[in-house]
Protein backbone atom coordinates (compact mmCIF):
# COMPACT_ATOMS: atom_id res chain seq x y z
CA UNK A 1 0.00 0.00 0.00
CA UNK A 2 2.84 2.60 0.72
CA UNK A 3 3.88 1.84 -2.93
CA UNK A 4 0.72 2.66 -3.92
CA UNK A 5 0.41 5.77 -2.50
CA UNK A 6 4.03 6.52 -3.54
CA UNK A 7 3.39 6.26 -7.04
CA UNK A 8 0.00 8.16 -6.29
CA UNK A 9 2.65 11.42 -5.39
CA UNK A 10 4.67 10.99 -7.97
CA UNK A 11 1.88 11.01 -10.42
CA UNK A 12 0.89 14.04 -9.16
CA UNK A 13 3.99 15.92 -8.72
CA UNK A 14 4.81 14.91 -12.41
CA UNK A 15 1.42 16.39 -13.12
CA UNK A 16 1.88 19.57 -11.34
CA UNK A 17 5.48 20.17 -12.33
CA UNK A 18 4.04 19.66 -16.08
CA UNK A 19 1.24 22.44 -15.69
CA UNK A 20 3.73 24.67 -14.69
CA UNK A 21 6.21 24.47 -17.13
CA UNK A 22 3.45 24.51 -20.11
CA UNK A 23 2.14 28.00 -18.41
CA UNK A 24 5.20 29.12 -18.01
CA UNK A 25 5.29 28.64 -21.97
CA UNK A 26 1.87 30.15 -22.57
CA UNK A 27 3.12 32.95 -20.11
CA UNK A 28 6.27 33.41 -22.58
CA UNK A 29 3.52 33.47 -25.67
CA UNK A 30 1.52 36.26 -23.50
CA UNK A 31 4.39 38.72 -23.05
CA UNK A 32 5.09 38.45 -26.90
CA UNK A 33 1.85 39.00 -27.79
CA UNK A 34 1.25 42.18 -25.67
CA UNK A 35 4.90 43.20 -26.75
CA UNK A 36 3.50 43.30 -30.05
CA UNK A 37 0.01 45.44 -29.34
CA UNK A 38 2.35 47.81 -26.86
CA UNK A 39 4.36 48.42 -30.28
CA UNK A 40 1.21 48.86 -32.63
CA UNK A 41 -0.23 50.95 -30.06
CA UNK A 42 3.18 53.24 -29.77
CA UNK A 43 2.88 53.38 -33.95
CA UNK A 44 -0.83 54.52 -33.86
CA UNK A 45 0.17 56.96 -31.30
CA UNK A 46 2.68 58.30 -33.09
CA UNK A 47 0.77 58.44 -36.11
CA UNK A 48 -2.05 60.30 -34.69
CA UNK A 49 0.58 62.80 -32.89
CA UNK A 50 2.06 63.45 -36.60
CA UNK A 51 -1.48 64.18 -37.47
CA UNK A 52 -2.12 67.32 -35.52
CA UNK A 53 -4.20 65.41 -32.82
CA UNK A 54 -3.79 66.02 -29.19
CA UNK A 55 -4.27 63.02 -27.47
CA UNK A 56 -3.78 64.45 -23.97
CA UNK A 57 -6.87 66.88 -24.75
CA UNK A 58 -8.88 63.97 -25.97
CA UNK A 59 -7.52 61.73 -22.95
CA UNK A 60 -8.50 64.66 -20.35
CA UNK A 61 -12.04 64.96 -22.22
CA UNK A 62 -12.47 61.05 -22.17
CA UNK A 63 -12.19 61.46 -17.79
CA UNK A 64 -14.45 63.80 -18.08
CA UNK A 65 -16.89 62.44 -19.82
CA UNK A 66 -16.21 59.14 -17.92
CA UNK A 67 -17.21 61.26 -14.79
CA UNK A 68 -19.98 63.19 -16.36
CA UNK A 69 -21.36 59.69 -17.05
CA UNK A 70 -21.79 61.41 -20.96
CA UNK A 71 -21.69 58.57 -23.59
CA UNK A 72 -19.34 59.87 -26.24
CA UNK A 73 -17.01 57.26 -27.63
CA UNK A 74 -13.22 57.56 -28.03
CA UNK A 75 -13.83 57.93 -31.74
CA UNK A 76 -15.81 61.12 -31.17
CA UNK A 77 -13.50 62.42 -28.59
CA UNK A 78 -10.70 62.08 -31.29
CA UNK A 79 -12.66 63.92 -34.17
Amino acid sequence: MAKKKDSSKDEQIGFHKGSLATLAKEREEMQKILSIVEQLMQMHIKALKELGVDLEKAAKEAVKAAKGKSKKSMDELIK
